[in-house]
């Protein structure tokens, strides 16, 4: 070794020193972030010659805690922003957060309710002050909450979806679609919360199955009557007709007539309508225009009048029996007074059936007719459409584009009034003789109150001004140099659970908005890449009700950032919902120690970064682990190019532990105890591997690879690092091959030695006939296989045969083959006896036809595992030696 080496290799075993010999996540994530922002690593230069790439983040609600769902989102878009960060490009990643309307007029006004107040106690500007003081105060948590999970975002641009910048920007382009005719105030059905007093949209509808009841109800007498179904019997006071198909020959006499509504004494039509479906119920359904999305529709057609019979809380406003029941309260007292009087035909309960739910506060959506402002879609979804068809935009993973068109070409006009004070009130006015004006940004409102004028009372939805979050973040509608470095964003990150609450509105937007600037340069992403839900390791959706829930903080604080990150991410395949549970988390742990460890390892034994010997000096093992290395960087490029996180992980995931770790290291050790060139080269090998080795597992797991990368290399910093280039000058298929053979060999020896029960640093007696190019191996082999030299009084007792290797082993002094015997007979027992109690348990017809399935299946995968434990045990007695 020259002298030069000597001192490198003397300064890696002193960095070595510094490491401590456990890696401790919480002595290190925090002061590394801390530093990189203080660095200003994460600011994007909008003056910058470097190309750009652009994402914005999901804005996460003002009110949100982090979730296992946020933490895979931030997992991903800090993965994607981090290499590409290193691969030159100017980064930009936009936190931000929205003003959630709803969820944090809630959390307020609960916060007035434990003083015994009402935000009608307080007024409109006095409740909208106090809002922004509790925002000020709680909200916004989840943003210092993804500080510890190591997202490199731009906190120099942070953004509010109710900050001045984007409140001109909702202000501008809500008069803009207005002056196009595309915002209307119309009377039509709306999703209608009685808990919260506001429109929904459908996007803010949940459906699930609910118990409910089917009730046949007969309107009118004898041979006129008619019986319709119903799931809601309290909205008969609301009806104005009854309808059947057209087709329908049962009810072809009665159109054209009238029946009576019971409890009512109006008469209404019999009408005709194609929407009916004449397979449900009795195919003639009760039509209340005013209390149902289809009914409106029919009633449009046929010219019905629209009778209110609840009001904003749901409560019965019909004058008689019925009036000042709540809906729920009403339905059965409907049904029992319509019992009393004979007309029931038929009552089924339980039935299930899907119903509406609002996503806020879990409760039941009643459909109501009121006076609100829409979005007219039609012309807007047309181009969103358009955009993913022709290519400008793409769906990843493809086969999720149906579900994208699937939204957008059925897209129904959009509410997007909100009876709500916490939001961005509707800006128009309506003057004294009904006058209505709508006023941009930068002017002034047309009178004032005393002159008889007054502003809409209810605010914009929520999703309207975050669907803006693409350019709106950027200043539009200003001409910034944000804007026009960064826009379009390069890829948007999200579950493809919001496609259509957030994606579709973005793309609304973003393509009316930027339209000048042509229909490439218009889309507000050029990639939507959408990933699954994260759920519990059995698959099933985190609930309270199920205890499941997961805090991804805890596993943070319990198994550090890096952990957390590396088992989401190991699990993000594109478009498909992960299972995880802390095990896995473990495991990722594990992953970070070992490469703590050997890094360690590799510095104490002098490893260096100072460039790759000469190819000559290089042993095959040398050249191998090279080799890999090239066909590992190309293939994780290409895999997060692809948005292919877990394919990505698992590449090098398997290459750090498998390859380098586990068998490069172990190869290494015997040239670095020897000394001289040969060790020389293992060094700087081993260096260089670990170098590009950290920087690829950089975006995933940051911390532990910062604080090693920085001791090894003395280099600033992973986040400005160079992104490594595959280098196909340094593939080697003939020591690829040559070192699967040793792996082959020595293989086939671990598993003969676990199955015999010898312990793993157990040396036993080997013969070896190794041929072709095996044989320069056996020395590598014996270390790694713990096979001694054959004693003259060597014995076989068991051959094991490979393609390059025939390897005989004397086991007569390493194990007592008598106990050994009556061991694995005693298991071999046990194993046949699983095999007979699982076997009688599926022969048996009546246990499986009542057995529920999981049940069913846990006892296949025992007979299964039984049937392999006995297989395994047959073959060790078989080759233990003679007694």
């Amino acid at each position: 070794m020259n002298d030069a080496s000597a001192s490198q290799s003397q300064g890696s075993a002193a960095a070595a020193a510094t490491l401590p010999p456990q890696y401790a996540p919480a002595e290190v994530e925090g002061k590394l972030y801390e530093r990189w922002v203080a660095e200003g690593y994460f600011v994007a230069d909008a003056t910058s010659s470097k190309p750009a790439h652009t994402i914005v983040i999901p804005p996460p609600n003002v009110t949100s805690v982090l979730h296992l769902g946020h933490a895979l989102d931030v997992t991903i878009q800090d993965a994607i922003t981090r290499r590409k960060r290193m691969q030159g490009f100017e980064a930009l990643w936009l936190p931000g957060t929205d003003h959630a309307g709803i969820a944090t007029q809630n959390a307020v006004e609960k916060q007035l309710a434990k003083e015994g107040k009402s935000r009608h106690d307080l007024g409109r500007e006095a409740f909208v002050k106090r809002t922004w003081e509790w925002k000020e105060e709680k909200g916004g948590a989840i943003l210092n909450q993804i500080r510890k999970l190591g997202a490199s975002v731009d906190w120099t641009r942070e953004r509010f979806t109710f900050d001045e910048v984007l409140s001109r920007s909702v202000l501008t382009i809500f008069k803009r679609l207005y002056d196009d005719d595309l915002i209307y105030r119309a009377e039509r059905i709306i999703n209608w919360c009685p808990r919260c007093l506001t429109a929904l949209s459908d996007a803010e509808v949940e459906h699930h199955d609910d118990e409910g009841e089917l009730v046949s109800i007969r309107y009118g007498e004898g041979a006129d009557a008619i019986v319709v179904a119903t799931t809601r019997a309290e909205t008969m006071l609301g009806d104005t007709a009854v309808a059947v198909h057209p087709d329908d020959e049962r009810y072809a006499h009665l159109v054209g007539t009238e029946v009576e509504i019971p409890f009512t004494g109006r008469r209404v039509p019999i009408v005709a309508d194609a929407h009916v479906d004449p397979k449900f119920g009795t195919g003639a359904v009760k039509v209340t225009p005013a209390h149902d999305p289809n009914d409106f529709e029919i009633g449009q057609r046929h010219g019905l009048p629209n009778l209110v019979v609840m009001d904003e809380r749901a409560v019965i406003t019909v004058p008689g029996p019925f009036e000042g029941l709540d809906r729920f309260e009403a339905r059965p007292a409907v049904v029992a007074a319509l019992r009393e009087e004979g007309r029931v035909v038929a009552e089924k309960r339980p039935y299930v059936h899907a119903v509406g739910h609002c996503s806020r506060c879990d409760t039941v959506v009643e459909p109501r007719l009121s006076m609100q402002w829409w979005v007219k879609v039609g012309p807007l979804a047309e181009a969103a459409g358009a955009a993913v068809r022709d290519g400008r935009v793409r769906i990843h993973p493809k086969e999720l584009e149906p579900r994208y068109f699937q939204w957008v070409d059925d897209l129904r006009d959009w509410c997007i009034s909100r009876q709500l004070w916490w939001g961005h009130r509707i800006p128009v006015w309506y003057g004294p003789d009904g006058e209505v004006v709508c006023v941009g940004p930068d002017e002034q409102p047309p009178g004032t109150e005393a002159e008889g004028w007054r502003q809409d009372n209810d605010v914009l939805d929520t999703w309207f001004s975050s669907g803006l979050w693409p350019f709106s973040t950027l200043g539009w509608p200003d001409d910034t140099e944000d804007l026009r470095k960064f826009y379009p964003t390069s890829v948007l990150v999200t579950g493809y659970d919001i496609l259509f609450f957030w994606v579709v509105r973005m793309m609304l937007f973003g393509l009316y908005a930027m339209k000048d600037r042509g229909p490439a340069e218009s889309v507000p992403f050029r990639t939507v890449a959408l990933h699954g839900l994260v759920r519990d390791q059995f698959g099933r959706k985190f609930s309270k009700s199920l205890g499941n829930g997961i805090d991804p903080l805890e596993w943070v604080e319990k198994y550090g950032a890096d952990a957390t990150r590396f088992t989401l991410a190991r699990g993000a395949n594109p478009g498909v919902d992960l299972a995880t549970g802390e095990d896995w988390c473990q495991a990722s742990r594990n992953f970070c120690n070992k490469i703590w460890n050997a890094t360690r390892f590799a510095l104490m034994n002098g490893a260096t970064n100072t460039g790759l010997p000469p190819r000559e000096q290089l042993s095959t093992a040398d050249r191998w682990i090279l080799s890999r290395l090239t066909t590992v960087t190309a293939e994780v490029d290409a895999f997060m190019e692809d948005y292919q996180h877990a394919k990505a992980c698992a590449a090098l995931y398997h290459f750090a532990w498998d390859e380098l770790f586990d068998w490069y290291v172990e190869l290494a050790k015997a040239p670095l105890n020897a000394g001289g060139e040969a060790a020389e080269a293992t060094r700087a090998v081993l260096g260089h591997v670990l170098d590009v080795t950290l920087r690829l597992l950089h975006p995933y797991i940051p911390f532990v690879t910062e604080e090693l990368w920085k001791t090894l290399t003395g280099g600033e910093s992973l986040v400005v690092a160079e992104w490594p280039k595959a280098d196909v000058a340094l593939q080697d298929q003939a020591a690829e091959e040559e070192i699967a053979a040793l792996q082959e060999a020595v293989t086939e020896i671990r598993r003969f030695r676990s199955d015999q029960g010898l312990r793993l640093g157990q040396r036993v007696p080997g013969r070896l006939a190794l041929t072709g190019s095996l044989a320069a191996h056996e020395a590598d082999l014996r270390a790694l296989a713990r096979l001694t030299e054959p004693e003259p009084d060597f014995a076989t007792t068991a051959t094991l045969q490979t393609a390059l290797a025939v390897v005989e082993l004397d086991l007569s002094g390493t194990i007592d083959v008598a106990a050994e015997r009556a061991r694995l007979t005693k298991d071999q027992i046990a194993a046949a006896k699983e095999i007979a109690q699982a076997t009688a348990k599926l022969d048996n017809q009546a246990f499986l036809a009542k057995a529920p399935e999981p049940v069913v299946a846990k006892i296949r995968d025992r007979l299964a595992a039984a049937e392999a434990d006995l297989s395994r045990i047959q073959a060790q007695l078989e080759a233990l030696p003679a007694a």
